[in-house]
């Protein structure tokens, strides 16, 4: 079967452009071939192959030092995995910011090589020519604005965004400036609810928040986070639904001891030669084979 039969039936940008003001959009975050196959089973929407990976996958301290090979490695291993589902690739910190050429050529290879159906930048009307050179080559671009972790912490912190007057002006400046620049979608971080409500009202395409309310028209989370899959720290707005950290390390303790005490593997997990090559190799050591 090919690449394109497999990725027939699958929602496009139209489809969720459709989803404005309807029903909810669902997207969850994935990095690997496990987490891909169980999202697209259960139903995701869209798949964001982002760069918070650095962090909860590579173990990096924070996103800035994801490279655009890295998020190749990972985007390929979701995109072949999720094959009937929107798949978004977060381009990492640098691969955009140089010039526009550089943000066209990266962009290029996150659809050509990683098999994303879209990309997503951070920032806001600063990077409006840029969004505009990569949609112009018929490459989707999902914007995010208010928590920017490549660039945010640098100057603020981790804090919520839009609570000011001057913040919430700023965020409904950049969402228009970057809707008409030609963005599909747009991810709200950590934005105090009541401006996001304001900013989803204002646009004619769909928002997607985390921790930023129930007004969006869709929302996401970072996988790792929603399953405790993560232990480093979890954010406020990111709701734990399962902890399967700890069901892992349950198992792999079971294991050890299983084989520390000369348990495992037990007569169902092994294989046996035949009674005639038993008895050859009996001779041949000297000793008996059990």
């Amino acid at each position: 079967m090919s690449d394109e039969t497999k990725k027939t039936g699958k929602i496009n940008v139209r489809d969720i452009s459709l989803r404005k003001g309807g029903k909810k959009l669902v997207m969850v975050t994935a990095y690997d071939h496990s987490t891909a196959v169980a999202a697209e089973a259960a139903g995701s929407d869209l798949i964001l192959v982002g760069d918070s990976g650095g962090m909860v996958v590579m173990g990096l301290d924070s996103t800035r030092g994801v490279t655009v090979e890295d998020m190749l490695f990972m985007c390929k291993a979701v995109s072949r995995s999720a094959c009937n589902t929107f798949t978004i690739c977060d381009m990492p910190f640098l691969s955009y910011q140089v010039s526009e050429e550089k943000a066209l050529v990266n962009a290029g290879r996150l659809i050509n090589e990683g098999g994303a159906d879209a990309v997503k930048l951070e920032g806001g009307n600063h990077f409006k020519k840029t969004v505009q050179k990569i949609t112009s080559a018929g490459i989707p671009v999902a914007g995010h604005l208010g928590l920017m972790p490549q660039t945010t912490p640098f100057w603020r912190g981790y804090g919520s965004v839009g609570k000011k007057e001057t913040e919430i002006e700023g965020l409904i400046h950049d969402a228009l400036e970057l809707q008409d620049a030609g963005i599909f979608l747009l991810v709200l971080e950590n934005v105090a609810s009541e401006t996001a409500d304001y900013v989803t009202s204002s646009l004619k395409i769909p928002t997607i928040g985390i921790g930023s309310g129930l007004q969006c028209d869709g929302q996401v989370l970072v996988t790792h986070d929603m399953l405790g899959l993560y232990d480093r720290f979890s954010p406020r707005f990111a709701k734990r639904y399962r902890n399967l950290l700890h069901e892992m390390t349950a198992g792999i303790t079971e294991y050890a001891e299983e084989v520390r005490n000369g348990k495992f593997p037990q007569e169902e997990y092994t294989t046996h030669v035949s009674k005639d090559v038993k008895e050859r190799l009996s001779n041949r050591s000297g000793r008996m084979v059990k």
